[in-house]
């Protein structure tokens, strides 16, 4: 028994009371077996001696684990282990180890999701030619953080810092029904917008909640990884269609649906993901009058609908659409910073009723301060304001990157100047291998999309998304200058 005492381990330098530490450390040893049913524990007095603490201390263990039914206590015999709990076979006596890692393995079935294999990316490195990603060092933080603040400490606390209502924010729903009216030409009302963590969440909640195991859902060969994901988990079947120089091919989709019923069409019209071309216009009505006469619904990803250089954005499928067919996605990921997780979902009102009650069983709720401070930096024109510098900005970059690839890249890698996003779309030359490329730029301390955002055919295994927004001008002369000699 006194052996027993050496392990339990008391770490002076954790929050946790020592009594606490002393408790748990006799609960394990009961779980693993080694302390058995009926056995009898030491004296308070001797079990203090032996972890070098103060009687009281281990009295105050001893108490705990009576009050949790591990323990009995036999007036005048002494402290024993319930013999009430489940019999354990008794393990060998192992020394400890300071290096524990945890649990490991769960002791039941999991099953497979492979479909869920994908490594998160965080680069670490200085430079970056990543997916098309905002500059952060730009962006509107200060106002941002005033903003929250001004939610914290004004108005009534129960409410605002309470629960809300589960399809977000109403005061940030009334801004974006005014933002989108006057930058998209939408005619909706707040009922018409549910404000989630971001696409992603978009995606998950119509996946689950519209489709069921077995539906047929289209998207284009080239498409985004998230999105397969979330309609695979949803168990759906996803059939790809051809995609080139203006999107997605929608005779092709027609060919798709007089053969298969299909329930949704995923699309990134604005700036195709990832080839960033836009939708021809021809592509768009037909899009919308195949909805109409097969029934099945748009999900739209708008994901950086304010960052065009060439005239103005074009409008959304839903702007057009007069039947509800369209469920419009975007968010403030690219407008402010990743990791302000603020979209929006726009449709019928049935629909986002619905997803509301989804969105209940999932998160419950977002995050309200930060939902009401981005409605107050609309209000009071702040994020048009950062959007029309950032334009400006992300214009030069775009036009400085892609004139050093044509001067220092000349026949390494072909590409069209995107006619806005923050990414383009670059085909190196067959003889160079991007994986290799890679990590020699990352001695040099520069991170090259691994494209593991895209879904793509084996005929574009050669191309991936060059982000130019995320660098200054300095930082991309270097990139470019570094890989052209890295080729």
């Amino acid at each position: 028994m006194q052996l027993l005492a050496t392990l339990i381990s008391i770490d002076s330098q954790t929050v946790q009371p020592v009594y606490l530490q002393i408790a748990n450390g006799l609960i394990e040893l009961i779980k693993e077996g080694t302390l058995p049913a009926s056995q009898r524990l030491l004296s308070t007095r001797k079990m203090a001696g032996l972890l070098k603490v103060h009687r009281k201390t281990v009295v105050r263990a001893y108490d705990e684990l009576l009050a949790q039914g591990w323990l009995k206590s036999k007036g005048g015999s002494g402290t024993y282990v319930s013999e009430d709990l489940p019999e354990v076979k008794p393990k060998k006596f192992a020394s400890k180890t300071t290096n524990d890692q945890g649990l490991k393995t769960a002791g039941f079935e999991i099953g497979t999701a492979d479909h869920l294999t994908r490594k998160i990316i965080r680069p670490l490195s200085k430079y970056h030619l990543d997916d098309g990603y905002p500059d952060v060092r730009i962006a509107p933080l200060n106002d941002l953080a005033r903003a929250y603040s001004n939610q914290l400490k004004v108005g009534n606390k129960y409410l605002r810092l309470g629960y809300g209502d589960t399809k977000g924010s109403l005061w940030l729903r009334e801004e974006l029904c005014n933002y989108f009216r006057d930058t998209r030409g939408l005619n909706i009302t707040v009922e018409n917008i549910l404000i989630t963590r971001g696409t992603i969440m978009c995606l998950f909640l119509v996946s689950n909640a519209l489709l069921t195991p077995g539906d047929n859902v289209a998207m284009g060969q080239l498409g985004w990884m998230s999105a397969y994901m979330n309609f695979i988990q949803a168990k759906a079947n996803v059939i790809k269609i051809p995609t080139d120089s203006y999107g997605i091919v929608v005779d092709e989709l027609r060919k798709v649906c007089l053969s298969r019923k299909i329930r949704l069409v995923y699309v990134t019209p604005h700036h195709n993901y990832p080839t960033t071309v836009a939708l021809r216009a021809d592509r768009r009505m037909q899009l919308i009058n195949l909805a109409k006469e097969f029934g099945f619904i748009i999900f739209e990803d708008d994901y950086d609908y304010d960052f065009h250089y060439l005239n103005k954005p074009l409008q959304p499928l839903i702007g057009a659409d007069k039947n509800g067919h369209v469920l419009y996605c975007g968010s403030f990921t690219k407008t402010i910073a990743p990791g302000f997780r603020v979209g929006y979902l726009v449709g019928p009102e049935n629909v986002i009723e619905r997803l509301a009650m989804l969105r209940r069983i999932v998160d419950r709720q977002g995050d309200n301060m930060l939902e009401n401070a981005i409605a107050e930096l609309l209000q009071f024109g702040i994020i048009q304001k950062h959007l029309r510098k950032s334009v400006r900005i992300y214009r030069e970059r775009r036009d400085y990157f892609c004139n050093l690839m044509n001067d220092k890249l000349t026949n390494k890698v072909s590409f069209h100047v995107p006619e806005g996003g923050m990414a383009a779309w670059t085909t190196f030359d067959s003889s160079i291998k991007l994986a290799d490329l890679a990590a020699k730029a990352a001695k040099r301390d520069i991170y090259i999309n691994n494209c593991s955002g895209q879904l793509q055919n084996q005929n574009e295994g050669n191309s991936v998304r060059l982000g130019f927004a995320s660098s200054d001008l300095a930082e991309l002369e270097y990139m470019i200058e570094t890989i052209n000699i890295l080729i």
